[in-house]
């Protein structure tokens, strides 16, 4: 409407009240001002106001900036509500936006079985190696709905789901705030408000263990750089000489001989030259069977120590007895944090802001924000502990389901047994699994070098 008054097609705009056209003053005045030098009169019913009478700008300006004080009388209060109802730890869902739960005819949260399935999907791709660029593209061609209900998948969405606390039964609230409430711009709470953390608030769908693995998951391909899933190998296979990552080549592309090889991606950089060999596909896949194999030959072995101390490697009472500790206190500080909140509203409304309340709240914040901060350290290291067992406890599960030797390569099994593997200087190998177990081994690169190498012999097996 303004666009059109402002191109001449508009002679007077009906209003119902100043509050309506406009709550931020400067705004209101720049904008009449604008109408008028193009010969367009508002008029505001309410108020009995012309913007073209000579003492309309006048009483435009007394009313403009009552309506701006209401406006932030509003906000005011409601900041205070919303704030409020995040320390007594209200959790709310935007159900119409969120994939995996709904609100049930009594008012309770359950979850959608056929979205958790969704969930559970991405969450088990991303950790057999897909990126989440390619998750939304098998999701967007498989014909999956995303969570507002469109066709094709973005990115940034199964990132959303995959790092949401939520799924885990968890929430954090006030992670957002508006800057400022004239402009209504929303900020990322980077610790100028206090943020609140809720656990166990509601039924999970991922269990908590494999949450903490996913996050492990993104450190570890953010901590390796550029990460893509043109091949299993991608991210997984390590320079011994400079700690980069192999990256994969292609040699006589279009031709009969055309084969993939892997080298380490700084090997011809300036004034670096990684001595580490160029190896075939061909020679990691053969090795990475025979080292797997050689495990199998021992399986009961390796079970049998590791049910001897798996209890102490995932031993977390210590962090558990902390943690009551600091919610028992983190209990009490909500409380007094809600008195303080209420008797901060009683004092505004009776004779303006008292800075001692402020001041209190405050410090009762910063203790809060304290406890906060250490409560959701001490649920990471429980989680990794539980998230080492499951570990643990699956590959020994892979080894015991593995009734015959790989003959094949199987890219699951590679996902699911090794962490990653080191390629040394002189052809020796150390796979690092996913329980932690470390095996050397030795590769044959199937590729001639130029110089002689001293290939060492076959590591004797623990």
């Amino acid at each position: 409407m303004i666009a059109d008054a402002l191109a001449g097609r508009i002679d007077l705009i009906l209003t119902k009240s100043v509050s309506r056209f406009a709550r931020n003053t400067v705004d209101s005045l720049t904008t009449i001002r604008q109408l008028k030098d193009k010969g367009t009169e508002v008029y505001f019913e309410k108020e009995n106001i012309f913007t073209m009478d000579s003492k309309g700008e006048l009483l435009l300006t007394i009313m403009s900036s009552l309506a701006q004080e209401e406006s932030r009388s509003i906000s005011k209060n409601t900041t205070w509500g919303k704030r409020k109802s995040m320390a007594d730890g209200k959790v709310s869902f935007a159900y119409s936006s969120f994939l995996g739960y709904d609100m049930g005819a009594d008012g309770h949260l359950y979850i959608v079985e056929d979205q958790a399935i969704i969930v559970h999907r991405i969450h088990d791709e991303f950790l057999a190696g897909k990126t989440t660029y390619d998750i939304a593209t098998r999701l967007t061609a498989d014909g999956i709905p995303t969570p507002m209900r469109k066709t094709k998948w973005q990115e940034s969405t199964v990132r959303h789901i995959l790092q949401n606390v939520k799924y885990k039964g968890d929430s954090v609230l006030q992670s957002t705030f508006v800057e400022d409430y004239l402009t209504k711009k929303v900020k990322k709470n980077t610790g100028e408000l206090p943020q609140y953390y809720v656990s166990q608030n509601h039924p999970p769908i991922i269990p908590p263990e494999k949450f903490e693995m996913v996050q492990e998951e993104f450190r570890r391909r953010k901590e390796g750089g550029a990460y893509t899933c043109i091949s299993p190998f991608s991210g997984r296979i390590v320079c011994g000489d400079c700690g980069g990552f192999y990256g994969r080549k292609v040699w006589h592309s279009g031709s009969n001989h055309q084969s993939y090889v892997w080298h380490c991606n700084n090997k011809f950089a300036k004034r670096k030259y990684c001595s580490t060999p160029t190896v075939k596909e061909e020679a990691s896949i053969k090795c990475f069977l025979d080292a797997f194999n050689s495990l199998l030959t021992r399986k009961d072995e390796i079970a049998k120590n590791y049910e001897e101390c798996l209890a102490a490697i995932t031993d977390d009472s210590a962090y558990k007895a902390r943690l009551a500790e600091v919610e028992d206190l983190g209990t009490g500080l909500a409380t007094r944090m809600r008195e303080n909140l209420t008797r901060e509203s009683h004092m505004i409304d009776e004779c303006g802001e008292d800075s001692q309340l402020q001041k209190e709240r405050d410090e009762i914040t910063a203790q809060y924000e304290a406890l906060q901060k250490e409560q959701h350290e001490l649920t990471s290291k429980i989680a990794l502990c539980a998230a080492k067992k499951i570990q643990v406890r699956g590959f020994l599960q892979l080894l015991r389901k593995q009734k015959t030797a790989l003959v094949d390569f199987d890219p699951l099994v590679w996902q699911a047994a090794v962490h990653y593997m080191v390629i040394n200087e002189d052809c020796t190998v150390k796979f690092v699994f996913r329980d932690g177990t470390e095996l050397p081994w030795v590769i044959d690169p199937g590729v001639k070098s130029r110089k002689k190498r001293k290939v060492a012999k076959p590591c004797p097996q623990d």
